[in-house]
C-alpha cells in the first residue's frame, strides 16, 4: 500500500467578511483558558469557538456554530479541490528561519502498514474529546503534522509562489504565515507522486491522527471522505528544526549533592559567570551543548544559587542500568533515556508515575523559561537538553518504538483556521 495524497475540498474563511488575523488560533491543546477568552473577544468567528467551545455542551455548540457560519457564508468552499502551500517565517537568535510545507489530505492507514509512523504515546482523554467533536461537526479543523524525506526537494523546486498569496498573516508568536492555493493539476500530480512511496512520520498531532483512525473505524463502510485526514507535510531534508523539551527539578535537592550524583556518570565542565557576562557565557554554554551532542550524549545543568552552568558529557557505559529498566537498544542512545532512567529514576528516586504526572519535575519547551525558573527561585535545577535529531526519531519509529514522553517540540505550531476539511459531501 502506498501513501495516497489528495487535494482538499476545502472550507475557508470568507475574507470579505472577516479579518483573517482575528479568526486564526494555535492548536486547541496549547490554548489556556485565559488565552481562549482573549481569542473569543477578537471575533465572533474565531476558530476557537469550534475547536474549544466554552459552552455547557461544547460539541453541540461547535456543530451549531459551524453550520451557522457556513449558512452565513463566513465559511465558503474553494472553487475546486486545492493543496495549500505554507511558508512560516520566524527569527531565532537573530537569524530568519523559514519552514516550508503543504496542507493536503492523506488516506488514513493503520500503523501496522509501516507507512505512517508515530513517535509519541497518546492519552485516552484527548482522543475521546476530539472524537466527540469530529462526530458532532464531521470536519477536520486542524492538521496532523507529517514529516517525509526527499533530499532532492522536488516539491519545493516545483511550487510557483509568484502569485498573490491567499493568506498572509502574522500570528501572536510573531510568526509570519503565508499561504498559496495550488490548483495546478500538474503540480498536484507531482506532489501526489513524490509522496506515494514515502514513509510519513507523525511529528505532532498524534491524538488527532488516532482520532481520525477511530472515526474512520466508527463509520466503517460508510466512511467515505473520512477515509482521509487533513495533514501538513514538510520535508525533513529541508533544514527542519526540532526543539528540545527541557527537564526542570522542582522538588528540593541540595545542588552539590546533585552535582556529585551527576559526576558518577558524566564528565563535567563548568562555565562560571558574573552578573556582567552571564548572557555571553550562557550563549557559549548553549553552543557547547550542541557541538558536543553531535558525538556524545550531552546535556546542560543549571542550579539555583550557583553561578555556574555545567556541561555534562556521558563518560560511563550505563547500558547495565538501562537493561535493569528493560530499555530497548534503539532508545539507549538518547540523552533523555539516560537522564530519566539513570539520574531521575535510579539516583534521585523519581517514580515512573511522578515523571508522567510531572510531580516534582516539569517539562519546559521554552529555553529561556528553563533558565528563568532557576533565576526566579521557582525550581532547584534545570537540565538543558540538546536539539533532538530527526534521524533518531525516524530510526526509533521505524523500529516500532516511541520516543520518551515530551521529547520533541516542533515550532512554529500550525494555525487552526487556515483551512477546514469537511468529512462529508
Amino acid at each position: 500500500m502506498a501513501i495516497e495524497i489528495k487535494p482538499i475540498n476545502a472550507l475557508v474563511y470568507n475574507q470579505d467578511k472577516v479579518e483573517i488575523k482575528d479568526v486564526i488560533a494555535p492548536p486547541y491543546d496549547v490554548i489556556s483558558e485565559k488565552y481562549r477568552d482573549e481569542l473569543y473577544k477578537r471575533s465572533p468567528y474565531n476558530i476557537t469557538r469550534l475547536i474549544l467551545s466554552n459552552a455547557e455542551d461544547p460539541y453541540k455548540d461547535a456543530s451549531e456554530t459551524f453550520l451557522k457560519w457556513i449558512d452565513e457564508k463566513v465559511l465558503i468552499k474553494t472553487d475546486k479541490p486545492v493543496i495549500f502551500y505554507l511558508l512560516q517565517k520566524y527569527k531565532l537568535n537573530g537569524k530568519e528561519i523559514t519552514r516550508k510545507g503543504f496542507i493536503a489530505r492523506n488516506k488514513i492507514e493503520d500503523f501496522s502498514t509501516g507507512n505512517i509512523l508515530p513517535h509519541e504515546f497518546t492519552m485516552s482523554g484527548p482522543k475521546e474529546d476530539r472524537l466527540k467533536l469530529t462526530k458532532a461537526c464531521k470536519a477536520n479543523f486542524s492538521q496532523i503534522f507529517m514529516v517525509y524525506s526527499d533530499p532532492e526537494k522536488q516539491i519545493e523546486k516545483a511550487v510557483d509562489l509568484s502569485g498573490t498569496p491567499f493568506i498572509d498573516v502574522l500570528d501572536d508568536n510573531g510568526v509570519r504565515n503565508t499561504v498559496w492555493k495550488i490548483a495546478d493539476e500538474k503540480t498536484i500530480a507531482l506532489i501526489e507522486k513524490v509522496l506515494k512511496d514515502k514513509t510519513l512520520l507523525i511529528a505532532d498531532g498524534h491524538h488527532r491522527y488516532e482520532t481520525a483512525l477511530n472515526y474512520r473505524n466508527f463509520l466503517g463502510e460508510n466512511a467515505g471522505e473520512a477515509n482521509y485526514v487533513m495533514s501538513y507535510f514538510t520535508n525533513m531534508d529541508d533544514d527542519l528544526l526540532i526543539y528540545p523539551t527541557h527537564r526542570i527539578i522542582t522538588k528540593w535537592i541540595e545542588p552539590y549533592v546533585l552535582l556529585e550524583t551527576v559526576k558518577k556518570y558524566f564528565d563535567v565542565k563548568d562555565y562560571t559567570f558574573t552578573g556582567a557576562n552571564k548572557a555571553e557565557v550562557k550563549q557559549e554554554f548553549l553552543k557547547a551543548i550542541e557541538k558536543s551532542s553531535k558525538d556524545k550524549i550531552t546535556m546542560g545543568l543549571y542550579m539555583k544559587n550557583v553561578n555556574k552552568f555545567y556541561l555534562l558529557t556521558l563518560r560511563e557505559d550505563v547500558n547495565s542500568i538501562l537493561d535493569e529498566y528493560n530499555v530497548p537498544d534503539e532508545l539507549k542512545t538518547l540523552d533523555l533515556t539516560v537522564l530519566h532512567k539513570v539520574i531521575l529514576t535510579k539516583e534521585l528516586g523519581f517514580t515512573e508515575e511522578e515523571q508522567m504526572a510531572q510531580d516534582g519535575i516539569k517539562y519546559i519547551k521554552v529555553e529561556n523559561e528553563a533558565f528563568d525558573m532557576i533565576d526566579l527561585g521557582r525550581a532547584e535545577a534545570s537540565f538543558i537538553m540538546a536539539y533532538p535529531k530527526i534521524e533518531d526519531i525516524k530510526r526509533i519509529s521505524s523500529a516500532g518504538y516511541r520516543m520518551p514522553q515530551k521529547s520533541t517540540y516542533f515550532y512554529p505550531k500550525l494555525l487552526s483556521g487556515i483551512v477546514i476539511n469537511p468529512l462529508q459531501n
